[in-house]
């Protein structure tokens, strides 16, 4: 599925995307939940660190 994802993002004119998956810790709970995203590779770093 993924990869069917990825491959749709792909134009040669267009943006590169990129899939990132970041483990959050969930509210009132002692677990922890994976959310995924796919955005603009530029973006990226910036939602990785948090800012």
């Amino acid at each position: 599925m993924a990869k069917k994802t990825v491959a749709s993002l792909k134009k040669a004119d267009a943006k590169t995307f990129v899939k990132v998956i970041r483990m959050m810790k969930k509210d009132g709970a002692s677990g922890y939940s994976f959310v995924e995203q796919v955005v603009p590779s530029d973006e990226a770093d910036k939602l990785i660190s948090g800012k």
